[in-house]
């Protein structure tokens, strides 16, 4: 059976953690849809979930820890574990600490093989997502936009702030 293991950095703040968790929940269902894709995030192509289960777990300043969530999907059944680090871009906690933790995990369960996927990066979904959080707070659907209320700045489309900033 397949697990997804969801790690985030970890933090003093619980709602950044209960962040984490949320995304680790939302990829446990398989009939939640995706915006702009036909198919369902934790579906796979039979509709069935893809996911034997699925864990949440922090890198550090949370619980559980990585080798920690990776035995709670052992625990379950799973054999294999499909890791996402939940972290915009590539660093040394997801090229060395992670894959260390998991190093030590699977010795702990032998029996066990994972995979880790690259984090989001530049994923075009995460420029959609960046270019929609621009136009919110340009057009004052998000909080803290104070600053820019009367100016003409917060008629600027996303799409226009973005093409201002890149490359000529």
């Amino acid at each position: 059976m397949r697990g997804l293991l969801v790690i985030g950095h970890g933090s003093r703040r619980d709602d950044a953690n209960a962040t984490v968790r949320a995304v680790a929940r939302l990829l446990a269902q398989p009939d939640r849809a995706q915006p702009d894709h036909a198919e369902t995030i934790g579906a796979g192509d039979n509709g069935q979930a893809r996911w034997g289960a699925v864990e949440p777990a922090f890198l550090e300043l949370a619980q559980p820890d990585i080798v920690a969530g990776y035995g709670i999907l052992t625990a379950a059944g799973c054999t294999e574990i499909v890791v996402h680090p939940f972290f915009l871009f590539e660093g040394n906690h997801t090229t060395h600490d992670i894959p260390a933790a998991l190093a030590r995990a699977q010795e702990q369960f032998p029996d066990t093989r994972w995979c880790l996927t690259a984090p989001l990066g530049l994923h075009p979904g995460v420029l959609a997502a960046v270019a929609g959080r621009i136009e919110d707070a340009l057009t004052g659907d998000h909080p803290g936009n104070d600053q820019l209320a009367g100016n003409s700045v917060s008629a600027v489309s996303a799409g226009a702030a973005l093409s201002a900033i890149g490359p000529r």
